[in-house]
């Protein structure tokens, strides 16, 4: 396999492997934000408990 070749390779290996890791953050911030809406459509909502805990909150 020529230089060129190798390089080329190398760099394609790269940025799809940052491609991907991208996504992955990306998908994540997206899942644990919050949407934001627009203020004057919005109710704040009643403040309810929540059925479950966490392991770690005992």
């Amino acid at each position: 396999m020529s230089l060129g070749m190798t390089l080329v390779m190398l760099i394609a290996a790269w940025l799809a492997v940052a491609t991907a890791m991208l996504w992955g953050v990306m998908r994540i911030s997206r899942r644990h934000h919050p949407h934001s809406r627009s203020a004057e459509t919005t109710k704040p909502a009643p403040r309810m408990e929540r059925a479950h805990r966490h392991a770690a909150a005992h």
